[in-house]
């Protein structure tokens, strides 16, 4: 036997249902998270090349640091 509250659970599950299908279908928010993940892969290759190079980011930077000494107290090497 159908009643009215028996239709209306049915027709509320049903109206549910077709949100979360729209929800699926609806790409507005899509690009954003393409975005965001790009994002994150490069600033996880940037913290890995880091990671891998940081004795040779520390020496390059230490020679920067001595060729810009003003007190011309060490010597200026180009290179790594």
């Amino acid at each position: 036997m159908v009643t009215n509250l028996s239709i209306a659970a049915l027709s509320w599950l049903q109206s549910i249902a077709s949100s979360f299908s729209a929800l699926g279908r609806d790409e507005r928010g899509q690009d954003l998270i393409e975005y965001a993940m790009l994002a994150g892969l490069i600033a996880l290759a940037i913290i890995g090349a880091i990671v891998i190079f940081n004795g040779a980011l520390l020496n390059l930077a230490g020679g920067i640091g001595n060729c810009i000494d003003f007190n011309n107290a060490t010597v200026c090497k180009p290179g790594f």
